[in-house]
């Protein structure tokens, strides 16, 4: 039997990377998937339909999780598309590396605005959505939280506050059945990996040889173990990170 059969999910990012696989495991596994983007259309509508040429059940919705009203409009067609909300994976985020001299007011609210109130704001709606069976929501942060290397202050800083807002979310929303945990992945074979120049670079070079399983990791990799987070089999497991790196530390 699937594993996610009959539940709804909404994956913010889910247009390539990291939220396109996890997107593309729901529905494999019987969920129904809104494959959330902000900008990029074209990646999310493939993203549909392949899912959708594996009879799978998906719609795309357009919607920054950084503004309020986007927001209250990615789950408002959730639940005239598919009638509930089961998951939310927030996985939206956004970066930018530079050194503490690089540092602005801009870039610093670019990035919380996405990385920080986005879950914040997603996670405040999705719970007016959620029955009272209660639901999961998995939230994406990253290894650089506990150890960020050289000019990732503001992201690593914006996913530190990803880990802490997981346990205090866990806490507050236990009573209604939610659970609440966190998935930090290492290094990553996405787009934006690519686009940063990580993959093929000595940075690459450098986080496969400190990572105990010896390669960089996929993207696939990751949606397992949100599928993992998402299913019944982790109805005990609540306010916990989950560092899905190969051990990189």
């Amino acid at each position: 039997m699937k594993k996610l059969n009959g539940k709804v999910a909404v994956v913010t990012g889910a247009s390539k990377g990291i939220g396109a696989a996890i997107a593309k495991e729901y529905a494999s596994q019987g969920a129904a998937v809104v494959v959330n983007y902000s900008s990029s259309k074209e990646d999310a509508d493939k993203v549909v339909k392949e899912i959708i040429a594996a009879d799978g059940k998906a719609i795309a919705v357009q919607g920054s999780v950084a503004k309020e009203e986007d927001v209250k409009r990615i789950f408002a067609e959730t639940k005239k598309a598919f009638g509930k909300l089961d998951v939310l994976v927030n996985n939206a985020g956004i970066y930018k590396f530079g050194t503490i001299e690089e540092v602005t007011e801009e870039e610093f609210h670019r990035q919380f605005n996405t990385n920080v109130l986005g879950i914040l704001l997603s996670t405040r709606e999705a719970v007016k959505h959620f029955s009272a069976e209660g639901g999961s929501i998995i939230n994406v942060s990253s290894v650089v939280s506990t150890s960020p290397m050289p000019g990732t202050a503001i992201y690593a800083a914006t996913k530190g506050a990803v880990d802490t807002l997981t346990i205090g979310l866990s806490r507050e929303l236990a009573g209604r059945k939610i659970r609440v945990n966190n998935i930090a992945p290492g290094g990553v074979d996405t787009e934006g990996a690519k686009t940063l120049g990580m993959i093929g670079s000595d940075m690459e070079k450098q986080i496969v040889a400190q990572t105990p399983l010896g390669r960089i990791g996929q993207p696939q990799d990751i949606a397992k173990i949100a599928t993992f987070l998402a299913s019944d089999d982790s109805a005990w497991v609540t306010g916990e990170r989950i560092q899905g790196s190969g051990g990189l530390r």
